[in-house]
């Protein structure tokens, strides 16, 4: 059973669910840093789709695709974006915790592993007698045991480096380490910013190598959501617009997100943005459907990807990871 750690966590839910709509505050736990892809959220802000709603939504920067989760689930925060796949092992380790998908992102994820081709990286089976730098909490690394197992990878021909967020790409830039995992718009931008050649820096994508995976989404603490559905659906309602405004003007949505970083290289978050929205965001699933949703048969085949390499504890079952039922039917899904 799963147990909040801190009663201060309680207390927060608390007054979130018996006030979200007089206070209309709703904190929003980001996976990551004030970095391009987060830079929708901020055009919602900032273009008062979130107050349409009657929201006052705070965003959080994080500090890893693992971040979110806990603080969502203890209720220290109502919202949260985070890797589906890390939700997936956390509910199976802590059944009962109250938190659930509500709003597919990455349609497409951008795990990745990405190499130099100089060191000898290309390819996925390249990896076997080299160097693999991976940060344990990251969501890549997360997914690297199926990825194996998709490729048919020896896993003990491949010495695995952990390593920091800060020191990972400076390690690969170095050639202390041949490839590292991460997100495949991060990692690749970061390198290009320490100087690597972008023709010597290999993105290997996981997801067009076998992993039928989802990636990141918006969660909802369900205790807060059973309480104020409205506010679920208005929310997942202003970041679809976040995302669309994003999505046709990125260098305007990077002066919402410099406004609260004015140390950011706009030039280089605009590159990420659209790497992101190229990759991982505008499928033609996503494009055909609109956003937000999953296809159970994909989900299925992506839960079985997952048991390859991890045991499950209980039973899987999809309806306990993501939920449609706050998803709003106006319209406002549909990226045009």
């Amino acid at each position: 059973m799963f147990l909040r750690p801190i009663a201060t966590a309680t207390l927060v839910l608390g007054s979130l669910t018996g006030a979200a709509l007089a206070q209309t505050q709703t904190p929003f736990a980001l996976d990551w840093k004030f970095e391009g892809p987060a830079a929708p959220y901020f055009v919602a802000v900032d273009e008062g789709y979130f107050a349409d709603e009657g929201l006052e939504v705070e965003i959080a920067a994080g500090q890893g695709s693992l971040d979110a989760i806990p603080k969502v689930a203890t209720g220290a925060f109502p919202f949260g974006f985070a890797d589906i796949n890390s939700l997936i092992k956390f509910l199976d380790q802590n059944p009962g915790a109250p938190v659930t998908a509500v709003m597919m992102v990455y349609d497409k994820p951008p795990f990745a592993v990405v190499g130099r081709k100089s060191l000898g990286v290309e390819a996925p089976a390249d990896l076997e007698g080299k160097v693999l730098g991976a940060p344990p909490p990251d969501g890549a690394w997360a997914q690297f045991p199926a990825f194996a197992s998709a490729n048919d990878l020896d896993l003990q021909a491949i010495t695995v480096e952990p390593v920091g967020f800060p020191t990972r790409e400076p390690m690969l830039a170095e050639g202390e380490v041949d490839a590292v995992t991460g997100f495949s718009f991060s990692s690749f931008l970061n390198l290009v910013r320490l100087g690597v050649p972008e023709d010597d820096i290999s993105t290997i994508l996981m997801a067009d190598h076998g992993l039928a995976l989802y990636g990141n989404a918006i969660i909802v603490n369900t205790d807060f959501a059973e309480e104020n559905p409205d506010v679920v659906e208005g929310f997942i309602r202003a970041v679809a617009k976040g995302w669309a405004d994003a999505i046709a003007d990125p260098e305007g949505a990077i002066a919402s997100l410099v406004e609260r970083n004015p140390a950011a290289d706009a030039e280089l978050e605009q590159r990420r943005l659209q790497l992101a929205i190229d990759a991982n965001v505008l499928t033609e699933s996503a494009m055909a459907e609109g956003m937000g949703g999953v296809d159970p048969a994909r989900m299925e085949r992506a839960l079985e990807q997952i048991a390859e390499t991890y045991e499950f504890q209980g039973e899987p079952d999809a309806a306990l990871y993501f939920t449609d039922a706050y998803l709003p039917d106006d319209g406002s899904l549909m990226l045009k």
